[in-house]
């Protein structure tokens, strides 16, 4: 019976009867095929120690702070050894250009990775007072290489470009948030200073205010005494009328009046003593000058610092290039460094001159009021030492003119006319002095409200500082560690998978082995029974008869390739299983659409079935095909067979319109294997007369 279902068998463009070694050969040439492309492109990455790739270090090292920073270095032990989240997978060689050259030439390297020189260099570039540059490394393949080395070995040196430029940002962000540590305790001790300076020229104020009124009181003195000088001086010439009376008491007066010089002189001496004591320590504390003159560098210095800060953040914020919100994040701290810049350094002269210039204004307000009011003290008290000089010099006048009266009544009028003119000479200066201390007590009253809007300016530039330090953010150490790790790496892909091909290799592999089997199966087999002619059974039940074998073949080739994707894959069976009956349904069919395209275009049409081969690999490897390519695979047999075998492995849709599109492909092709054998079945006298001969 075997015998007999062999035998009806008919072979293609061969009269020879059909063996069992053709069967089996037809049976295994898709698991073959199967087999061949699995274990060659199944899951590559696998297998990527095969692939040798050699690393040429030009850099040469760079020195910061005295340290040498070597990146060629470290970028080169994280190609080779690999990093704590990923393994190094291929077979990396340190070599040097001319060995590289030719490992290239020869097949010995399949890429070369080459550091240039200026690779650290340009990589810390960054730092302050150095002009920005990218680092770069060099890819290079041969000529000759094969589809998808290119792309391993250009995803791996990105990765490790990627991961050496995420650490120096990382570095440098972090340097950064801890600037704005720094930046913001300066500014806060920059306050607390300011501060102090406030309460200082607040008390200075108080004195100052104070000091007025004891001047007001020395023109009051002063005052006093003038009048009594006139009244003296009309005593004096009732005096002249009563000599005689008076000369013993103009004796006692002498000695008083002596001792009266001798105590104007003692005030004339201290009015002139205490100008140069003030000339020596001015008026304004010396403590409180060097608070102001502390202040003013204290807030250069920070100005200078925050201006650094801004200029380096816009440098970066320029020359950002990351994806997602880090460009927008950056640049909002660059606007807040902007506007610390602007309160310590200023904008406008009138409008906001700035922290520096306030407290500058400050420093030379107090320096200007210590020496103008120093010396307008200075000479005030100086005056008024010449005055009560005057008057000790007058009162010996006048006790030398009371001896001569006591000596002779005859010298008594000049006498006490000289006395009379020394105590007018009196009121003049007492009178002038009244009068500079008026002067003065008005110089203190300026200097009052001068010191007083010192310390109202101090306690506002205190307070602007204290506002401007809690302004700026603070970090710790490991905030700012934190901070910059994700700044610099703000996004990160999940669920990218390590395999070059992705979960639809295998179905694509799959579905190029059945198809190809069942063309395989027709190159064996006859589409249309030669017996078609001559043959009483319908045309329907011939086309079937010729099927039948070809889509048991299928079927089994189905069952056998998922056998060897399983061996290959390990799915779960529930997966398998599925996936197995797609196999099977798809060879069916695939074996009906290749009979169709035999039966109708003859030797042509086993043409098309490669061409539709060709077809499902160039638009089932990548997306970027071109739309016509892609919308005339969409009308290919071997669409729905690929679109099941996703289906069924992954959680992709569409299981059941997959299945449905292979039956109707299967009963699309049966239908026109049967016309294709109705129209066989008609013939002309010259090819029956011409097909007679080959009969006998």
């Amino acid at each position: 019976m075997t015998a007999h279902w062999t035998t009806a068998l008919e072979r293609s463009r061969s009269r020879r009867p059909i063996t069992w070694l053709t069967l089996i050969g037809v049976l295994l040439l898709p698991v073959v095929i199967g087999g061949i492309l699995v274990a060659a492109l199944y899951n590559p990455v696998e297998r990527l120690d095969n692939l040798t790739a050699a690393i040429v270090n030009d850099d040469e090292p760079v020195t910061i702070d005295g340290q040498m920073v070597p990146l060629g270095r470290q970028l080169t032990a994280g190609l080779v050894e690999g990093s704590d989240d990923l393994d190094s997978n291929l077979s990396w060689t340190l070599s040097n250009a001319e060995d590289a050259e030719a490992g290239l030439a020869d097949g010995t390297y399949a890429a070369v990775i080459t550091i240039p020189e200026n690779f650290s260099a340009a990589a810390t570039s960054t730092q302050p007072g150095e002009v920005p540059e990218q680092a770069t490394i060099e890819v290079t393949t041969p000529p000759d290489s094969l589809i998808v080395d290119d792309a391993i070995t250009a995803q791996v040196a990105s990765a490790a470009a990627s991961t050496m430029g995420t650490e120096l940002s990382t570095v440098y962000l972090e340097n950064v948030f801890l600037g704005f540590t720094t930046l913001g305790e300066q500014l806060g001790t920059a306050a607390d200073g300011a501060s102090q300076l406030a309460d200082g020229a607040t008390q200075a104020a108080d004195g100052a205010s104070q000091l007025p009124g004891g001047i007001s009181q020395l023109a009051d003195g002063s005052s006093q005494l003038s009048s009594g000088a006139s009244q003296l001086a009309s005593g004096a010439g009732q005096v002249a009328g009563g000599a005689t009376a008076l000369q013993s008491g103009l004796t006692t007066l002498a000695d008083k009046t002596r001792e009266a010089a001798a105590g104007a002189q003692q005030i004339a001496d201290g009015a002139n003593a205490g100008a140069a004591a003030l000339e020596q320590s001015g008026i304004v504390p010396s403590e409180l000058t060097q608070v102001a003159g502390g202040a003013n560098a204290a807030t250069a210095a920070a100005a200078a610092e925050a201006k650094a800060n801004f200029e380096a953040l816009q440098t970066l914020a320029a020359s950002c290039a990351q994806p997602g919100d880090f460009c927008a994040k950056l640049g909002a701290a660059v606007a807040s460094a902007g506007k610390t810049s602007a309160i310590l350094n200023g904008t406008d002269p009138v409008q906001n001159p700035g922290a520096v210039a306030l407290t500058e204004y400050t420093a030379d307000g107090i320096a200007q009021l210590n020496a103008g009011a120093t010396a307008e003290f200075a000479a005030q008290f100086r005056q008024l030492g010449a005055g009560v000089g005057t008057l000790a010099g007058g009162i010996g006048q006048l006790a030398g003119g009371i001896d001569q009266s006591a000596a002779g009544a005859g010298q008594l009028a000049t006498g006490v006319t000289g006395l009379q003119s020394g105590a007018s000479g009196i009121a003049d200066g007492a009178s002038q002095l009244a009068s500079g201390a008026t002067q003065a007590a008005d110089g203190a009253t300026s200097l009052a409200d001068g010191v007083a809007q010192l310390a109202d300016g101090t306690g506002e530039l205190a307070s602007g500082l204290a506002t401007a330090s809690d302004s700026i953010p603070s970090y710790t150490d490991e905030e700012a560690t934190d901070l910059a790790s994700v700044v610099s790496d703000p996004v990160a892909a999940q669920g990218v998978g390590t395999s070059l091909f992705g979960a639809s290799a295998v179905p694509l592999l799959a579905t190029l082995a059945l198809w190809f089997g069942a063309l395989g199966t027709f190159i064996a087999l006859q589409a249309v029974s030669r017996r078609a002619l001559t043959s009483r059974q319908p045309s329907a039940l011939l086309a079937l008869r010729s099927y039948a074998p070809a889509a048991a073949l299928g079927a089994l080739q189905g069952l056998l390739v998922a056998g060897v994707v399983q061996l290959a894959a390990s799915y779960s069976w529930s997966e398998w299983s599925v996936f197995a009956v797609v196999c099977v349904v798809a060879g069916i069919a695939f074996a009906a659409v290749n009979q169709a395209l035999v039966a109708v275009f003859s030797g042509a049409g086993r043409w098309i079935a490669a061409l539709i081969g060709v077809f499902a690999v160039a638009t089932g490897i990548v997306s970027t095909v071109p739309g016509v390519l892609s919308g005339l695979a969409g009308l290919m047999p071997t669409t729905p067979a690929y679109n099941g075998m996703v289906a069924a492995l992954t959680s992709a849709s569409g299981l059941g319109a997959a299945i449905a599109g292979l039956v109707v492909w299967t009963l699309l092709a049966l239908a026109a294997t049967m016309l294709a054998v109705a129209q066989r079945r008609t013939t002309t006298a010259r090819a029956l007369l011409k097909a007679t001969p080959v009969a006998a």
